[in-house]
């Protein structure tokens, strides 16, 4: 019997990567809290979570007559945050705003985390008997 690691580890696996693109984005814009003109960026997850929906159904074009898929196999975008309270010097950052969305994401990871670490400690049960 094989066991499928898709199954077995769920979503947790691709959200952690997402958690990480996202970690790195929200960092660069409190890195640019100064930077006159500097623009904040965020990812998506709704965008991220259909790109994963779709990567379940493949579909070939076998003709150049066929009409592409919308979204297919489309990297997930950065979109730009609209800010509460505009800036003089055009930089979009709040800082408060990105540090609550820091933290929030640090949550969203520890949890996969810690859901992802559950789910190997049931497969090493699993595989050893017990």
């Amino acid at each position: 019997m094989t066991i499928n690691f898709e199954k077995a580890l769920g979503i947790h696996e691709p959200a952690l990567k997402f958690r990480t693109q996202r970690a790195a984005v929200l960092a660069n814009n409190l890195a640019n809290t100064d930077t006159p003109n500097f623009k904040a960026r965020d990812v998506s997850f709704q965008s991220v979570l259909q790109e994963k929906m779709s990567e379940k159904v493949s579909l070939n074009q076998t003709s150049q007559r066929h009409i592409e898929a919308p979204g297919a196999a489309t990297p997930p975008e950065l979109l730009y945050r609209t800010p509460q309270q505009s800036s003089i010097d055009g930089n979009t950052v709040e800082e408060q705003v990105e540090q609550a969305a820091y933290m929030k994401n640090s949550l969203d990871f520890q949890f996969s985390f810690i859901k992802l670490n559950g789910s190997f400690k049931g497969l090493m049960k699993a595989i050893r008997g017990e």
